[in-house]
């Protein structure tokens, strides 16, 4: 994101892997229409930002956004986990769960474990990622289902049903009152 700073634990800036701010928000839009607790309303809402960023920005720079979230909530995770091996407990933990939805391609199983481990060593997600070509539409399904597990691993460690999107939404508030 262009942003800069921290909100509530929420890098708002990935160095030299730069992605629009309404990339990110869209990827975040697209948790938000796997997550059950979405309103229809709100789902419809996330649908048309999510149209919106692609028109704007493109499919890749929101392909990009989901990279960019899924390296802060797991960094965000890894830390939390100060007295566990994050490469060791959480990587597997969400390639494990990754590997059961029936829809997935598991072919892009490996991208995804690149881009969990770059962040638990304190890599550049979106940088990272960004050498290695752009990300595929099956990968890109990888990383919003690995991103969905992410805020539900989140929410399980912090014991609050909601609290990575409360959490994401107030950084992205936070932007908006910045940039203001």
């Amino acid at each position: 994101m262009r942003g800069r700073g921290t909100y509530y634990g929420l890098a708002m800036s990935s160095g030299e892997g730069v992605v629009a701010d309404a990339a990110v928000r869209a990827a975040w839009d697209s948790y938000r229409v796997l997550d059950d607790s979405t309103t229809p309303e709100e789902r419809r809402r996330a649908r048309r930002r999510i149209e919106a960023a692609v028109a704007a920005y493109g499919r890749d720079e929101v392909y990009r956004g989901a990279a960019f979230l899924v390296g802060v909530l797991t960094a965000v995770l890894a830390e939390d986990a100060e007295d566990r091996d994050p490469l060791g407990g959480l990587v597997p933990a969400v390639l494990g769960r990754l590997r059961a939805f029936d829809t997935l391609d598991v072919a892009h199983v490996p991208m995804v474990a690149g881009a969990l481990t770059a962040a638990v060593l304190g890599q550049d997600v979106v940088a990272w990622r960004d050498r290695l070509g752009p990300i595929p539409p099956q990968e890109a399904a990888a990383l919003g289902f690995t991103l969905w597990l992410l805020a539900d691993l989140h929410d399980l460690a912090v014991d609050r049903p909601g609290a990575t999107d409360a959490l994401v939404r107030r950084a992205f508030e936070s932007l908006e009152y910045e940039n203001a």
